[in-house]
C-alpha cells in the first residue's frame, strides 16, 4: 500500500507538470484554433530567463517568479506579433508549421546562448522533506501541485467571469461571429499566447526545480499532449486534469508493469482517447482536426 501511496504521490507531482504545461496548449488553442508546437520550448526558453535571472540577482522563489512572468508574457506578445499575426486568415495547417518552426530555432538559441549542459536551477526554494502522513514530498514537488491549483482557479474565473475570458470564449465558438460583434480577435490571440507563456514560465521554473535545467525540457511539452488529448484540446482546466491522469498512469505503469513503460504510457492513452473519444473527458464535440 506505502508503493502505491508513493508512486500516486510523486505521479501528481509529474502530472502537475505536465497539466501546466497542457493548459498552455489548450489556451492558445481555444483562442486560436491552433497548436503551438512551441509551447515545450517556451517552457525550456522561460526556464532559462529565470535561471539567469536568479544567478543574476539571487532572488527567492516568489519573486523570482514575480519577475519572470511578465518577461514570459512579454516574450509571448512578441513571438505572436512576429511569427503568428502575419498569418492571420492563412490554412491552419500553415501556422502550425510556423510553431514547429518557432519550436525548433528556440531550440537552436536556446542552445547558442546557455550551452548543451544541464544546471542545477536555483529556485529558491528549501530541499528538506516534507513528510505529508508517510509519504515524503519536497518542497518544490508541493509548489508544483500548489501552482497547478492556483493555475486552474485563475483559469476559471479568467473565462467564466471577465470580460476578455468571456471575448475569447466567444472567438473559440465563432471567431467571424465574435468580430462582427466587435470583438478584436488579434488582440484575443495576443492575450492567449501572453497568458500561454505565462503559465510556461510557472512550469518551467518548478520543473527545472524539481528536477534538472537541461536544453532537453522542450521534451515535456511533448510528453504533456497526452494530458491536453485526454482533457480536451479546447478544455484548459481539463488539461490540467489529464495531466494529473497521465502523471500516475505514467508513475503506475513504471511501478507495476516495468521500467521503459512510463515513456509510453501516455501516448498509448492518446491513441485510446482518439479512439473512444477524440475530443477528450471535457472537449467540445466539435474539434477542427489539424
Amino acid at each position: 500500500m506505502d508503493f502505491f501511496l508513493l508512486l500516486l504521490a510523486t505521479g501528481l507531482v509529474s502530472g502537475a507538470a505536465y497539466g501546466m504545461i497542457a493548459m498552455g496548449f489548450a489556451l492558445i488553442y481555444k483562442a486560436t484554433g491552433v497548436v503551438n508546437f512551441a509551447q515545450g520550448e517556451l517552457v525550456m526558453l522561460t526556464a532559462y530567463i529565470a535561471f539567469s535571472i536568479a544567478a543574476s540577482l539571487n532572488l527567492s522563489f516568489f519573486p523570482l517568479v514575480a519577475v519572470t512572468v511578465p518577461i514570459a508574457m512579454v516574450l509571448g506578445l512578441v513571438l505572436e506579433r512576429i511569427f503568428i499575426r502575419p498569418m492571420l486568415g492563412e490554412p491552419i495547417f500553415a501556422i502550425v508549421m510556423v510553431t514547429i518552426g518557432l519550436a525548433v530555432i528556440i531550440r537552436g538559441v536556446t542552445i547558442m546562448i546557455w550551452g548543451p549542459d544541464p544546471f542545477d536551477f536555483p529556485a529558491g526554494l528549501s530541499t528538506n522533506v516534507v513528510f505529508i502522513g508517510d509519504i515524503p514530498f519536497y518542497p518544490a514537488q508541493l509548489y508544483a501541485l500548489g501552482a497547478l491549483a492556483v493555475l486552474v482557479a485563475a483559469a476559471w474565473f479568467f473565462l467564466h467571469r471577465s470580460r476578455m475570458g468571456i471575448a475569447m470564449r466567444a472567438v473559440a465558438a465563432n471567431e467571424k461571429a465574435a468580430m462582427l460583434m466587435g470583438i478584436g480577435v488579434a488582440r484575443v490571440h495576443a492575450l492567449a499566447w501572453s497568458l500561454s507563456s505565462a503559465i510556461a514560465a510557472v512550469a518551467g521554473i518548478l520543473f527545472a526545480a524539481n528536477f534538472k535545467l537541461g536544453p532537453d525540457l522542450w521534451f515535456q511539452g511533448l510528453k504533456s499532449f497526452p494530458a491536453v488529448i485526454l482533457g480536451g484540446l479546447d478544455s484548459v482546466i481539463g488539461a490540467a486534469i489529464g495531466g494529473l491522469v497521465i502523471g500516475v498512469i505514467e508513475n503506475m505503469a513504471q511501478g507495476y508493469l516495468g521500467q521503459g513503460l512510463r515513456e509510453i504510457a501516455g501516448f498509448v492513452v492518446i491513441v485510446l482517447v482518439l479512439m473512444i473519444r477524440p475530443y477528450g473527458l471535457f472537449g467540445e464535440r466539435e474539434i477542427e482536426r489539424v
